[in-house]
């Protein structure tokens, strides 16, 4: 009886250590996605407080910089919003980040002008659209209304005039049936483009007014975060994800970014926690990399694999974490169908656990920031969820909505997979 006791004393604990991750994680989420951190972009330095707040936490847990320090600073251009704007349709003000988005690329505009459609009824009346496009629309706001178009050369023309602009419109109104969707971006258009909610424009509006005010940074100063573990070979096992996200667009909104990418952001944290309160030293030196600029184009990793801290042949494993806070559906991972003994490996561990659903392989994808290690030899992995959770580069991907429902099996798993490197 004793004995049995014992057992169930021992399993509690356990899973009171686990619950201390899951702690930890919400903590550390909610942090990341705070109005302090403005989404983690470029206003405010919102990347840098990601940094710094890394940084703090590595020192808290005694974990050694790479080098003499934290953070491997870099440049990058970079458009951005970091002042109050203002969309109007007639009388009507619409809300940012719910109503409207103002693409990344667009330029600083201020005033009211005439609305001209570019729509089905348009296009379909061949003569109506040359006759517009021939006009001085210098002084308008063109809309492009795609819906019922299905030509692929009339889409083609109005994916050329939403972002090239030939008859030099003072701006471009795209009409979004779905999502709005936001995208850093590195360039900085003459023109601006809002991208308005179905629903929330008509044929019936004669004038927007715009008040946008764009700051173009050629040479934006940005870091990533790098920290290591000693182990008892000279190779090295990375973890990584990118602490930063969207940002702001002007001071009502931010986009807290959740899942893409605190959720990543909170699990590296949490494994290098994990490495650094083991009494014995790994087998593996365990490396832990933030990517900064990721949302501009993985301008962070491209950086780190061009100005490698240790020689890219020392990593024997890299795990890219991104998006990771789901997992109803299991989860899926970027080049297991390239190194298959290892896919397999992780298959294995996870059917004899029951970790998590499913363990789905996927191919080569330049879609985060294991990439530019793949395309440097090391043998890289990016790993994301699969579940119902849905909010993606909006203002709703919030620390508190996001469910976490796998967090804790996708840790096991990753540890598990580790230990079994280690017996090898």
């Amino acid at each position: 009886m004793k004995k049995i006791l014992f057992l169930v004393f021992v399993l509690s604990l356990v899973k009171f250590g686990f619950s201390q991750d899951i702690k930890y994680a919400r903590k550390t989420l909610r942090t990341l996605c705070s109005p302090e951190f403005g989404g983690r972009g470029y206003v405010n330095d919102g990347d840098k407080i990601a940094a710094n707040f890394i940084k703090s936490e590595l020192e808290k847990m005694g974990i050694k910089p790479v080098g003499k320090k934290y953070i491997q600073y870099f440049r990058m251009p970079i458009n951005t919003f970091p002042l109050d704007m203002m969309v109007k349709l007639d009388d009507n003000e619409l809300v940012p980040g719910v109503d409207y988005l103002v693409h990344a690329n667009s330029n600083t505009i201020k005033g009211s002008f005439p609305i001209a459609w570019i729509n089905k009824k348009v296009v379909e009346s061949g003569d109506a659209l040359k006759n517009l496009l021939s006009n001085n629309l210098h002084d308008y706001f063109i809309v492009l209304d795609t819906a019922g178009i299905k030509d692929k050369d009339i889409l083609d023309l109005m994916e050329f005039i939403k972002f090239k602009n030939p008859v030099k419109a003072k701006g471009i109104v795209e009409i979004v049936y779905g999502n709005l969707t936001y995208v850093p971006s590195q360039k900085r258009n003459s023109f601006p483009l809002v991208e308005i909610v179905n629903g929330k424009i008509s044929v019936d509006n004669k004038v927007i007014t715009v008040d946008v005010k764009s700051k173009f940074e050629r040479r934006h100063k940005a870091g990533n975060v790098v920290a290591y573990i000693p182990g008892k070979v000279d190779s090295f096992f990375v973890f990584t994800a990118h602490l930063d996200h969207l940002g702001r667009m002007g001071q009502d909104i931010y986009f807290p970014g959740a899942n893409d990418n605190a959720s990543g952001t909170t699990m590296v944290l949490d494994l290098a926690r994990y490495y650094s309160s083991l009494k014995e030293k790994p087998y593996y030196s365990m490396m832990f990399i933030w990517f900064a600029g990721e949302e501009a184009g993985l301008l962070g990793s491209k950086y780190f694999t061009e100005h490698p801290l240790v020689p890219l042949d020392k990593i024997s494993y890299l795990f890219n974490l991104d998006m990771v806070g789901s997992g109803d559906k299991g989860i899926k991972i970027v080049n297991g169908s390239v190194f298959k003994d290892v896919f397999k490996q992780i298959v294995d561990i996870n059917n004899e656990k029951q970790y998590l659903p499913k363990v789905s392989p996927r191919g080569a994808a330049a879609n985060s920031d294991h990439y530019f290690f793949y395309d440097n030899g090391v043998r890289s992995f990016f790993i994301y969820t699969l579940g119902e959770y849905k909010e993606y580069h909006n203002i709703y991907d919030r620390s508190e909505a996001l469910p976490l429902c796998e967090y804790e099996d996708l840790f096991r798993l990753l540890v598990d997979f580790v230990k079994l490197q280690d017996k090898s």
